[in-house]
């Protein structure tokens, strides 16, 4: 999927983020831990996730912020979330929150922010945030918004998704996939914020639905 996204847009946000996230102690530039980051986002093997997905996620917790306790700790959590991203690997989240361990301290976040980033990419694995969990709710209702697109840009997504996974023979990915599209449908809600609930949640399960019929037909 190509990109075409403002770079220098994307900078500013990074800024912003992490200088709302390590406070009036202040750091180093942030501008080389932003090329690195963006660099990640687009490597050759990703289709889906990249930054598109990142602007889109970003744009998402825009929209949620008046839920999270920490919106800025949640947008250095989106930046991170699939900066380590290899399609044939099941440990990518992991590697990610290590990764927001590392540069987040170097780069003057405290230590209990850093944590804090760290544990929301990892809760990105399972998409489950608990109850009272509010920055966890509005990263991954971030992370999932794409599920409730207009038809053209499901599609899109779930072409983007295929191409990732090109290595996977048609009928292993078909398996995979609707095992993926099944969990998804069994939970009682797919988005845990209110506005998630209202305005994506209804429209995310019909595209749901709608491809998994089409994977199974």
């Amino acid at each position: 999927m190509a990109d075409h996204v403002d770079i220098d847009a994307l900078r500013i946000r990074w800024t912003r983020a992490l200088e709302g996230a390590r406070g009036p102690g202040g750091g180093p530039d942030p501008v080389p831990y932003a090329d690195n980051l963006l660099a990640r986002w687009r490597e050759p093997q990703r289709r889906y996730h990249t930054l598109t997905h990142l602007t889109t996620v970003l744009d998402h917790v825009d929209v949620l912020e008046e839920y999270a306790e920490d919106p800025d700790v949640v947008r250095l959590a989106a930046w991170f979330h699939d900066a380590v991203y290899l399609p044939e690997r099941s440990e990518n989240e992991e590697r990610s929150a290590r990764l927001a361990e590392r540069a987040l301290t170097e780069a003057g976040v405290p230590a209990a922010k850093t944590a804090e980033v760290a544990r929301l990419v990892r809760l990105t694995v399972g998409h489950d945030p608990a109850g009272d969990d509010s920055d966890g709710q509005v990263l991954c209702d971030a992370d999932l918004a794409i599920l409730a697109a207009p038809p053209s840009a499901y599609a899109a997504y779930t072409a983007a998704v295929r191409e990732e996974y090109h290595f996977v023979p048609g009928d292993a990915f078909r398996e995979g996939r609707s095992a993926i599209l099944r969990r998804l449908l069994a939970q009682p809600l797919l988005f845990r914020t209110p506005y998630g609930q209202r305005h994506w949640e209804a429209t995310a399960r019909y595209n749901l639905g709608g491809e998994l019929d089409l994977l199974t037909r």
